[in-house]
């Protein structure tokens, strides 16, 4: 596949919310929309933000499904999960199509809660973040890791930590929503008992775990589980990035929940199997014999990469969250010969960056996902 090339011609087709057709690999991209309760629904055990309950975008959304074309309904499905404050669905694109191409399964792109197109305008206002991050510097003085791209999840990690596991929970909640219409054949494209398996990439490959571990309604009890570029315990990952978070927003994270969330959580909400497997992936000591036990037992259900020069989700991280002997058997770590980053694993454009090897190493990666869930 020319992936530099796909990705600026996918790009230029994809409108969020319009359906179009894929002359050149014969797929439809068709929306479908969606809407979350969780804002009014109080006995999932979640803790929602009073700014937050009022976000409609949230709450209200589409979604894109990437479809082989000619196809009425489908029996079985891929779920993409995307990374961290992402508001575009553009990197994705041909990874998608690529899946969805060459397994011959329908490819659910489903937004994180407050990523996307589940996000606010003005989170992406030049205006809005300009002042945001002149308050910033205000605050915590010159800091090289703030951007544009990160001073909106940035300022709601610093306001309140707690929303990085209340937004997760708000999308398990939205995802177990979505693949019980799916199997109960309420869905018009998939038939009942449709089999969904998962392709995660960056803090998309810690929920697709936690969803796994805490299994709602033991909707994925038969799922496989392909992680990219991510998989390691929370502990492990270095948030500070300019496209992710800036330094005082991780650093207030990172202590949040590696000393104050267990205590904290149990003031709001009883135990249950989600609280349960979140607090597993905080850190390696916590719950090891099972969360290692758990991911031994999936076997040949989970495969994974890592990529060498990935400093946000570092290979160790994966190694403490599955235990030695399983991340020697199921993950596979590669590097590339090109400028890359976890962020931007795949880079297009770019006076140092070789499009055909870009497209080699693309195609060499998503031919082992498509293997696995083909």
């Amino acid at each position: 596949m020319k992936y530099s090339q796909r990705y600026q011609e996918l790009s230029s087709q994809f409108r969020l919310g319009v359906g179009t057709h894929l002359i050149e690999s014969n797929i439809d991209v068709r929306f479908f929309p969606f809407q979350s309760l969780q804002g009014t629904n109080q006995n999932d055990n979640t803790v929602l933000d009073p700014v937050d309950e009022k976000i409609n975008e949230n709450l209200s959304f589409v979604y894109p499904v990437f479809m082989p074309g000619g196809t009425q309904k489908a029996d079985k499905a891929i779920l993409l999960l995307h990374g961290l404050n992402e508001r575009s669905w553009n990197k994705y694109l041909p990874w998608a199509e690529y899946l969805c191409s060459k397994t011959g399964k329908p490819v659910i792109l489903f937004p994180i809660a407050f990523h996307m197109n589940r996000s606010p305008v003005s989170w992406s206002n030049p205006r809005v973040l300009q002042y945001n991050m002149s308050v910033r510097r205000q605050q915590y003085g010159e800091d090289r890791s703030m951007s544009f791209a990160n001073v909106a999840l940035s300022e709601r990690i610093t306001e309140k930590p707690y929303r990085f596991y209340s937004s997760g929970r708000q999308s398990i909640h939205d995802l177990s929503t979505l693949i019980e219409e799916i199997k109960n054949g309420k869905h018009s494209l998939f038939k009942e008992n449709t089999q969904i398996d998962i392709m995660a990439y960056s803090i998309g490959a810690f929920l697709a775990e936690i969803i796994m571990m805490a299994n709602p309604h033991r909707l994925f009890s038969d799922s496989k589980l392909f992680l990219f570029c991510g998989g390691g315990i929370f502990s492990s990952m270095v948030g500070q990035s300019r496209s992710i978070m800036d330094k005082k927003a991780f650093e207030m994270l990172y202590h949040y929940y590696l000393n104050l969330f267990t205590d904290s959580v149990k003031t709001d909400s009883a135990p249950d199997e989600i609280l349960e497997s979140f607090t597993s992936m905080i850190s390696p000591e916590r719950k090891q014999s099972e969360r290692e036990s758990f991911f031994n037992q999936l076997g040949n259900k989970l495969k994974g990469i890592s990529l060498l020069a990935d400093k946000v989700m570092p290979h160790q991280g994966i190694i403490e969250a599955l235990g030695q002997n399983c991340a020697a058997n199921r993950f596979s770590q590669m590097n590339f010969s090109f400028p890359y980053s976890h962020e931007n694993p795949f880079p297009v454009g770019g006076a140092l960056i070789n499009s055909a090897e870009v497209d080699s190493c693309f195609t060499n990666v998503f031919s082992k996902i498509c293997d696995f869930l083909g």
